[in-house]
């Protein structure tokens, strides 16, 4: 039995090893199935994940993506793989790639690093991102990404760094934030991102880096910061912080870089704070509202290198302990109330790392020391201005070889300007200004090779202007005005071309003419020579500074005429030529100068008849006393200039008076009068279109409304006629278009106009309220549009003279996102909702009107074109050959195409362009293959701001700016309007203005993507 035991035990031991090998068998098997099954269809799916990508991409500059495609995707560009050939990395970073994040990326499940970094995606990251579970590293900094952080990254839980700096992003902080317990570093700074900083971040207990700065963040510094126990980096700057900073926070002894400048946050920094951050490397606080005294222990951190605390409300003295800080690279305390002496230079020679030092705007005494000169041989910028200093400009400061920049202006040095300052080779800008400076200006200032900006003004300098300074070729503003100059003006100034800004000589002795070579500040924008004792005639020449805006030669003794080659500076605003022995009569050209806000003519000896248009109707801005022989009508002239025409005038006036009584009495009769010789006269027959939609209006009401069409009454001039403003008998306010018919494709553009306005409706159309063709007084032939009347004028107004003081308070960030938004809207319903499509052909400025609410509203139909045949089966046109405006006609309408719809998305793409760079697309600074769209297309969007017109513009460049007023409110809401409107509509307009056709957006689609800046905008920021 045993035996028989023994048999079954060892048959069943080795049926189990039998099924146990084919246990291990199966599993080997199927391991290896599994293995090739994933690894060859992985290696596939990453290679296309990355074709997907490579298709998004519009822009290669550098080719770097076309090796993509040939071979393993191992060996692609920026590509590096595992060992079993999945991709482990992608580097696409500083490519300039143009495109969109291909959906396409989630698939390369094994990622572990993604840089995208210093590119031009643009649109949404896509939420396949949260497929990548392995990704550890996600850098899509400096690129022009918009929408709202992915929520998707939650499923992302590896990560361990996160950069998405420098984009557009909106919305608020993601809580999926709070998932990532790895994270190390954490960038999303230099977005658009509102709402408070999370509580949670104080839970990530590795972070080491957390930048949110220059965003719209709002409420108080969390308390639980102060957790960050491995925190270094710390950059909160630029937002809208407010309260005082957590204490903890300055017990986080890691901290190398505090940064919380320019926001409103308020208290008083612990005076031990260098010693519970000893590591301390940057400490910027400036622009914000901090009190107290300097923490003596700041200047005891031993390796500091930067310190900005300007723009606040500091008191007391410099601490000592200045000398000891040798690694110290940038120190400003300016715009406090600081007080002491100039002994913090001093202090501060032992720094031989120094770039800048700031101390301006405080209420520091003293001396320079003469010893100015052992200050590092690397600072490049000096601001000692706005303080009580006093004595000479010592001699030494010719030793700082380095400087760019020095500025001692508003203080009450005295002496006179060492000629060593013209050693300074590197300076492009030096500030004597206001001051008690004597002596004269030195010939050594003609070797600032380099200088853009010179402001010696306010002083009690004497001698004649150097003609030395005729060697800064680079120089961009020139003042040198409130001295005691005297002599002539060296022509060596006037070939300064480089002057773009200022050049003022006024409130000096000077002597002599003005050199004709004035001609050759082509591109000044103010020029002031009042106030001197200057003659001879006003050079004909002064006609070619182009780019003046504000003219001033007052108070000296000019004679002759004034040169109607003034009427050439199309952008002037102020002309000042008053107290002088100018003669002659009122140049006829100064009547069309329409961007004039203010002529001074007084005291002079002019004469002859005043205009009474252009700028002379408004004669609150117009000046002409003390010039007895100037008269305001012809009457009156021949009165002043001629006793023995007296009574010649009285017989004129009489006659006159009878003459329009016989012409008032005619009038009155003209209904009575038989009117068969008008039979023949008749006006062609109108569509009934016309008489259906609109009744007709009398020429009689339209005559006696605009006062005989008056030239008071006068609104504008086009090229087929004339507007006026009237008051109809109904009671309507209306603009009434009169059409000049003797000039050719008048009565085209007239029936154009009204075929296009036939059935349209929209509330961002110039609404028609009646028309008039009818016979005037005279038997003519008489056609006008009345429209309902736009009180805000157009937007070529509130371009390019809201800035001039009109009505119209300038153009700024929400009024081109609004007007942007209404004009698509017309143009959306004329293409696609209309019936019959219509094609404007003439989108430009001029023709978007604006009502008391600013609403803008597109008029002037003349070159319209249906795109459906009419009833006659012929396209309505006005014009022949090209349609439009010059620089708002697509490129393909010079090579014969037809016109289309397209081709208006082009006239609105330079519309835009226009509206945020203030300027025209023929302005003169663009010649050759240069226009103004490639010249936005070249600087979008890394360096968009530099054409975004000054206006739109952030005022804070730079948060810790020297010599910058505070930062405001308003300045913060600037440059936040430049992020979140300006630049993605300046995206929009160069997709509208490409110069093909067939790439452009519709606009349906422009429409649609402004609409979705707006919504956001609204959604996330409010003021």
């Amino acid at each position: 039995m045993w035996a028989t035991l023994l048999c079954k035990h060892l048959q069943i031991k080795i049926r189990i090893g039998i099924v146990h090998q084919l246990v291990l068998l199966l599993m080997s098997s199927s391991l290896f199935l599994v293995v090739s099954a994933q690894s060859v269809p992985a290696d596939n799916m990453d290679q296309e994940a990355l074709l997907g990508l490579k298709s998004l991409v519009t822009s290669d500059p550098s080719g770097m993506l076309l090796s993509w495609g040939n071979g393993s995707a191992c060996t692609w560009s920026g590509v590096r793989c595992n060992r079993h050939g999945r991709v482990l990395v992608l580097d696409l970073q500083g490519l300039n790639l143009v495109g969109k994040i291909s959906p396409s990326i989630g698939n390369l499940s094994a990622l572990h690093g993604l840089y995208l970094q210093k590119n031009q995606f643009s649109g949404e990251i896509p939420d396949q991102i949260g497929w990548l579970g392995q990704l550890q590293t996600l850098n899509a900094s400096a690129n022009i990404l918009t929408g709202n952080i992915p929520a998707a990254l939650i499923n992302c839980t590896n990560l361990e760094i996160i950069d998405l700096s420098q984009n557009t992003f909106f919305g608020t902080i993601p809580a999926s934030i709070s998932s990532f317990q790895k994270l190390r570093v954490l960038k999303i700074g230099g977005n658009q991102l509102s709402g408070s900083v999370p509580r949670y971040i104080g839970n990530l207990s590795l972070l080491s880096t957390l930048d949110l700065s220059t965003n719209n963040l709002t409420g108080t510094i969390p308390y639980e910061f102060g957790h960050l126990r491995q925190l270094k980096y710390l950059q909160l700057s630029i937002n809208n912080l407010k309260g005082t900073v957590p204490e903890p926070l300055y017990n986080l002894s890691s901290l190398s870089f505090f940064a919380i400048a320019n926001n409103d946050l308020h208290g008083k920094i612990p005076s031990d704070v260098g010693f519970r951050l000893p590591r301390l490397l940057v400490f910027h606080i400036c622009i914000n509202r901090f009190t107290g005294p300097i923490p003596p222990s700041l200047h005891n951190v031993t390796n500091i290198q930067s310190i900005r605390m300007s723009h606040n409300h500091f008191s007391g003295s410099v601490p000592p302990g200045l000398s000891g800080l040798h690694n110290l690279v940038l120190y400003n305390i300016g715009f406090n109330q600081i007080v002491g002496n100039t002994s913090v230079l001093v202090d501060l020679m032992n720094c031989t790392k120094l770039q800048l030092i700031a101390f301006d705007e405080n209420l520091i005494e003293g001396i320079l020391p003469d010893s100015i000169g052992n200050l590092s041989s690397s600072l490049t910028r000096l601001y000692v201005g706005g303080n009580r200093i006093t004595g000479y400009i010592p001699a030494s400061i010719g030793r700082l070889s380095s400087l760019t920049l020095l500025n001692m202006s508003y203080n009450l040095l005295f002496g006179s300007i060492p000629p060593e300052i013209g050693l300074l080779k590197e300076l492009t800008m030096l500030s004597l200004a206001r001051n008690k400076l004597s002596g004269i200006i030195p010939a050594e200032i003609g070797d600032l090779a380099q200088l853009t900006r010179l402001e010696m003004n306010h002083n009690e300098l004497v001698g004649e202007i150097p003609v030395e300074i005729g060697h800064l070729q680079h120089v961009l503003s020139l003042d040198i005005s409130s001295n005691s100059l005297k002599g002539g003006i060296p022509a060596s100034i006037f070939s300064l071309n480089s002057l773009s800004t200022l050049l003022n000589l006024s409130h000096n002795l000077l002597t002599g003419s003005i050199r004709e070579n004035i001609g050759q500040l082509g591109q000044i924008t103010a020029i002031d020579l009042s106030y001197n004792f200057l003659n001879g005639s006003i050079p004909v020449s002064i006609g070619k500074c182009q780019s003046l805006q504000s003219l001033s030669l007052s108070r000296n003794s000019l004679s002759g005429v004034i040169p109607g080659t003034i009427g050439n500076l199309k952008g002037l605003q102020t002309l000042d030529l008053s107290s002088n022995q100018l003669s002659g009569i009122i140049p006829a050209t100064l009547v069309k100068m329409q961007a004039l806000r203010l002529l001074n003519l007084s005291m002079n000896d002019l004469d002859g008849l005043v205009p009474n248009n252009g700028i002379f109707k408004d004669h609150s801005v117009v000046y002409l006393d003390g010039n007895p022989k100037l008269c305001y009508s012809n009457m009156l002239c021949y009165y002043i200039h001629s006793s023995h025409r007296r009574k010649m005038a009285v017989a004129i006036a009489v006659g006159t008076a009878a003459m329009a009584a016989i012409t008032i009495v005619v009038i009155i009769s003209m209904p009575l009068l038989p009117r068969k010789w008008l039979r023949n006269r008749k006006p062609k027959k109108l569509g009934s279109f016309i008489k259906k939609s609109h009744p007709l209006v009398s020429y009689e009401e339209l005559n006696q409304v605009t006062s005989s069409f008056d030239n008071r009454n006068l609104i504008g001039t086009g090229g087929f006629g004339s507007v006026y403003k009237a008051v109809l008998h109904s009671g309507t306010a209306v603009a009434i278009k009169v059409l000049d018919l003797h000039k050719m494709g008048a009565l085209k553009s007239w029936t154009a106009e009204c075929e296009a306005l036939r059935n349209v409706r929209h509330r961002h159309l110039v609404k028609l309220v009646t028309m008039c063709a009818s016979i005037d007084f005279s038997g003519n032939e008489f056609r006008a549009l009345v429209y309902e009347l736009m009180s805000c004028g157009s937007v070529e107004d509130l371009i390019h003279k809201g800035r001039q003081g009109e009505n119209v308070a300038g153009v700024n960030a929400d009024m081109i996102l609004s007007i942007a938004i209404d004009v698509a809207s017309a143009l959306d319903y004329l293409h696609n909702d209309c019936g019959e499509q219509v094609v404007h052909c003439d989108i430009k400025p001029s023709n978007v009107l604006l009502d008391e609410d600013m609403t803008a509203k597109v008029g002037d139909f003349g070159l319209a074109r249906l795109l459906s045949p009419t009833s006659a089966g012929q396209d309505v046109s006005s014009t022949h050959g090209l349609k439009g405006s010059i620089g708002y006609i697509p490129p393909e309408y010079g090579y014969g195409s037809k016109p289309s719809a397209k081709g208006d998305v082009y006239s609105y793409g330079m519309l835009l362009l226009e509206m945020i760079t203030g300027k025209r697309p023929v302005d003169p600074q663009f010649g050759g293959d240069m226009n103004l769209e490639k010249w936005v297309r070249d600087g979008f969007p890394h360096r968009a701001h530099e054409v975004v017109d000054e206006r739109l513009r952030g005022t804070i460049v730079d948060i810790c700016h020297e010599g910058q007023q505070q930062a405001s409110a308003e300045q913060k809401r600037q440059q936040l309007m430049l992020n979140n409107i300006i630049l993605p509509v300046m995206e929009v307009a160069l997709s509208c203005a490409l110069e093909s056709p067939d790439e452009r957006s519709t606009m349906r689609d422009a429409l649609c993507r402004l609409k979705r800046i707006k919504e956001a905008f609204l959604k996330n920021h409010s003021f």
